[in-house]
């Protein structure tokens, strides 16, 4: 798998891309991960992260269809690949190896 390291905010994205499946575009995704984690999102990181990703091999990208509520223009439509949901895994399983390892603070 190439790529193999994740920043956060890569994380988030892809999160909110497999959660959307469908819906998966850049103005949605930022929306997703404004609703669950109150964080202001620009759409510009949006994009970065998303190119990233794709170049990683954890999503991949097609054009859907025109429509006249955006002027005739497309959307860029994501979609999680299986690499990218192994990498989710990956992560959750060492986070929460991490998690359990932490000793209580008395």
């Amino acid at each position: 798998m190439k790529g193999t390291h994740l920043g956060e905010f890569e994380e988030l994205v892809l999160l909110a891309t497999g959660i959307l499946t469908d819906e998966a575009y850049a103005v949605k995704i930022a929306e997703e991960i404004h609703s669950h984690t109150n964080r202001t999102v620009s759409l510009s990181p949006v994009h970065s992260a998303l190119y990233r990703l794709e170049k990683k091999g954890f999503v991949k990208s097609e054009l859907g269809g025109a429509t006249n509520v955006r002027g005739g223009r497309r959307k860029r439509i994501y979609t999680m690949t299986s690499d990218g949901r192994e990498m989710l895994d990956r992560i959750r399983f060492i986070r929460n190896n991490l998690w359990n390892l932490l000793p209580e603070i008395s």
